[in-house]
């Protein structure tokens, strides 16, 4: 196995990981080991999908229809139904 060698580590950041070791009940070498792999383990995951791309993937214009939707706040607002006005005429319940 080869090995490494970091010089200059600021002593505060060395009492630190100590602590973490320590906490993990590890030893300092073996908790920077354990850090430097989860480091760059985090590298080769790949970045996730948001739902807006799979939307996109999956129902966008290559793939399907494109969809016109008006945007928010837009004038054409309809008035609210007045349900106790005695002009309210009901549908059929039948």
């Amino acid at each position: 196995m080869a090995s490494l060698l970091i010089r200059n580590v600021d002593d505060a950041l060395h009492a630190r990981l100590k602590a973490r070791a320590a906490t993990h009940r590890r030893s300092l070498e073996e908790e920077a080991r354990e850090l430097l792999r989860t480091a760059v383990a985090r590298e080769e995951i790949p970045a996730r999908e948001t739902l807006a791309d799979l939307a996109r993937r999956l129902f966008g214009q290559v793939n399907g229809t494109d969809v016109n939707i008006p945007a928010r706040g837009g004038s054409a607002r309809r008035a609210s139904i007045d349900f106790s006005s005695s002009s309210y005429n009901p549908p059929d319940q039948s």
